[in-house]
């Protein structure tokens, strides 16, 4: 199994930029998604978990109950229609700003640093321990790979370090948190994890390609931070 880290190889998403329509754009990508996903309730419910917002608190905004939101995301209900996908999509855009557009601000970011390599989207949630088995990746200290990840981004290390400062950090989570980072030119691993615990936002995985000898420091910063930490000899 091969697969080389070059920005060639990656489906690279580009979020839309800050600005008048942003909104109509962000309703656009979700729905979309949604609409064209073969399973399209957990579809949704990977994007109402990237706007952390809870089922109660979007069936009262929908003026409904959380038993249809749970039925239509675990597809308990048949695929729902354009109307509920509608109404659904822009109840977490509107919760977002009630909540000062957090989500939507870091939607509307796009990635410009020479430290970002490339980043996905998935259109729903992949379990942690099957992206790690694509990537014949193997854990390394003491925290689980029980989570899902809804994307990655990829970065070269030295640079992402030099050029990425604290207000341009955000740029790279994409359109959620819920990602794993997987950083090329590794040596030790200490820094990219200094820096990853220095930011209130943190990713849901860290993967590191082709490393050197893992610094201890590294590895108990993952566990301090409940990051799994995982390494590849991928290329």
């Amino acid at each position: 199994m091969t697969m080389a880290w070059t920005t060639a190889e990656l489906p690279i998403y580009t979020p839309p930029e800050v600005g008048r329509g942003m909104e109509a754009e962000i309703r656009e990508k979700i729905a979309g998604e949604v609409v064209l996903s073969a399973h399209p309730g957990r579809t949704l419910r990977k994007w109402r978990e990237d706007f952390e917002i809870s089922q109660r608190d979007l069936a009262r905004h929908l003026e409904t109950v959380p038993s249809v939101i749970s039925d239509y995301e675990s597809e308990r209900r048949a695929s729902p229609g354009a109307g509920f996908i509608r109404r659904y999509v822009q109840g977490l855009v509107d919760l977002d700003t009630l909540h000062g557009s957090r989500v939507g601000q870091r939607l509307g970011a796009r990635p410009h640093s020479e430290g970002i390599l490339g980043m996905r989207e998935f259109s729903v949630a992949v379990p942690l321990k099957a992206f790690a088995e694509r990537l014949d990746a193997k854990a390394v200290g003491r925290v689980g790979l029980l989570r899902d990840i809804h994307g990655y981004t990829l970065l070269d290390a030295p640079r992402a370090i030099l050029s990425i400062d604290a207000a341009h950090y955000v740029e790279v989570y994409g359109w959620t948190t819920q990602r794993a980072l997987i950083f090329a030119n590794v040596r030790y691993g200490r820094s990219p994890m200094v820096a990853i615990r220095a930011h209130p936002l943190k990713p849901a995985a860290v993967v590191f390609a082709n490393p050197g000898r893992i610094d201890p420091l590294a590895i108990r910063l993952s566990e301090v931070e409940n990051i799994p930490l995982l390494t590849t000899a991928l290329p």
